[in-house]
């Protein structure tokens, strides 16, 4: 067997048992993954477009609250790789100890995990949009791939670097958390990038990595438009979270079993 092949393999069989895991004992399975972000587009809509009356931008004919689901469920897989990756070496302690592999496959299956689930929602997306009376555009067919692939790159990325950093520094996993709920309310998922007037504020929230990448996603699933110029600053952020996370990764990975 190749190395490729080997990775490959492992990879699956990770993948697989991130996922047996996840639903061990649960009663309703995937629709898990649905109640998280449906339950949070309901809390917003209430408190935000009901309560505070936030509305679409003029001009645009999709109600605030599908907005909401758009958003919320490509943050639901990047938070949640992100989350689960700053734990994952720690997770794994004793196949780390006992098994000599590539280490950097274990936040891989972790985001590939999330990625499945994400796909699974993806019918969710279009039912809402249909009930809306809207549908999917053609620029779905390349645009949801691409931007899977910028956030892969970002998750991934992210992952490796907490998940290889948090062995060292073992609050790091709390300092994610709080810091993925401060980014989530920088980032335009319950507000169109379009509600930020000031011009100043504008350019700044671009410094937010993944700002480009939730506006392409509203622009894509909400309007059937695919901004090339968001997306790659997208790929750019990505494969700078990609390199600076293979890199932290290398430069500990040597001291990973005397630290788990």
């Amino acid at each position: 067997m190749s190395s490729l092949e080997y990775k490959v393999d492992l990879v699956y069989e990770l993948t697989s048992k991130e996922l047996k895991a996840r639903y061990k004992n649960s009663l309703l399975g995937y629709l898990w993954s649905l109640l998280n972000p449906l339950a949070l587009s309901l809390v917003f809509y209430v408190g935000l477009g009901v309560i505070l009356q936030a509305k679409v931008p003029p001009g645009e004919n999709y109600p605030y609250f599908l907005m909401l689901i758009c958003g919320l469920f490509p943050w639901q897989w990047l938070a949640n790789s992100v989350n689960a990756g700053a734990n994952v070496y720690i997770g794994n302690a004793n196949l780390i100890r006992k098994v000599a592999f590539p280490r950097e496959l274990l936040p891989l299956a972790t985001v590939l995990n999330d990625l499945l689930h994400f796909v699974a929602c993806l019918p969710v997306i279009v039912l809402f949009l249909l009930l809306a009376g809207m549908r999917p555009s053609v620029q779905w067919i390349w645009g949801v791939p691409a931007l899977m692939a910028a956030e892969f790159l970002i998750a991934y990325g992210l992952a490796l670097a907490v998940g290889s950093l948090n062995l060292f520094f073992r609050d790091l996993a709390n300092l994610v958390s709080l810091l993925l709920q401060m980014l989530f309310y920088l980032t335009p998922i319950v507000y169109a990038l379009d509600w930020i007037k000031q011009p100043l504020l504008r350019k700044l929230i671009f410094i937010n990595p993944v700002t480009p990448l939730f506006a392409c996603w509203h622009d894509l699933l909400l309007k059937g438009r695919f901004d090339g110029g968001y997306f790659g600053l997208s790929i750019l952020y990505g494969l700078i979270a990609l390199v600076l996370g293979l890199a932290v990764h290398h430069r500990l990975k040597g001291k990973f079993a005397e630290m788990t």
